[in-house]
């Protein structure tokens, strides 16, 4: 081979590696600049459910104030309530979610809501944290655990088994199944690393969790509301279905 072929295939490489790399770093504050890279189709594992979008349903985005920050590809998916009574009208949702965006700017100090996603007891997903639906957007849902995870929110309290609603379990799986990193099994567990204090895991200490985890499973509290956290096990069993994993 010549050595002019030989400096063309050198040159080629690194760029085909960085290309094909199926877990993008993580990413300092600030949006990324150029063109965006598509990713790659091993990390859609499970197609998207229809999502409706922070313009669709009014987000405020003059309230964001900093750059977002990108993680990698969701390891974890947590389970939250945002503790509305569960009688509301599905049709106010809307309203709702803008209501607890300025709560969590204005009374948490967030800049943005917290959630990567909400649901509603209808089934309809809402796209929470601005940043991009389809990118991996590091959020403010799970203090200690929010690198590499997703954390997706129901609209509700959750208390009494029977204000659990079938479309609101079908609508969180297929947003698991659409969000984990590729080879991820739903029932199966996760070793993470706490990144503060304020969980119930010490800052630097390992925590083996299931993949598909509550709130309440990391953080004490009782999120995401005892009949919401019974449902975790079928929301991992049809989540592993979506993602072609079968039953077991």
């Amino acid at each position: 081979m010549s050595p002019q072929r030989l400096a063309v295939i050198a040159a080629v490489l690194p760029i085909a590696l960085v290309v094909t790399w199926d877990a993008p770093p993580l990413l300092p504050r600030g949006e990324a600049t150029g063109p965006r890279r598509p990713l790659p189709a091993e990390e859609r594992p499970a197609p998207p459910p229809e999502v409706v979008t922070r313009a669709e349903w009014g987000a405020d985005e003059e309230l964001r104030t900093e750059p977002v920050t990108y993680t990698g590809p969701a390891r974890a998916v947590f389970i939250h309530h945002t503790n509305h009574p569960d009688d509301y009208d599905c049709a106010d949702a809307p309203a709702m979610l803008r209501s607890m965006q300025a709560d969590h700017v204005g009374a948490q100090g967030w800049d943005d809501i917290g959630y990567n996603f909400v649901v509603d007891k209808c089934g309809t997903v809402y796209e929470g944290r601005g940043g991009g639906k389809d990118r991996f957007v590091l959020g403010a849902h799970t203090t200690g655990f929010n690198m590499d995870s997703v954390g997706i929110a129901a609209l509700g309290a959750f208390t009494d088994p029977a204000a659990v609603p079938g479309e609101l379990i079908t609508a969180i799986a297929e947003v698991a199944a659409w969000k984990l990193r590729p080879g991820t099994d739903p029932r199966g567990r996760v070793r993470m690393v706490s990144t503060n204090d304020d969980s119930r895991v010490p800052e630097g200490d390992p925590a083996e969790l299931d993949v598909v985890a509550g709130h309440r499973d990391i953080v004490q509290t009782d999120c995401p509301g005892d009949a919401l956290h019974a449902q975790l096990p079928e929301i991992r069993q049809e989540a592993a279905r979506l993602r072609g994993a079968g039953g077991r």
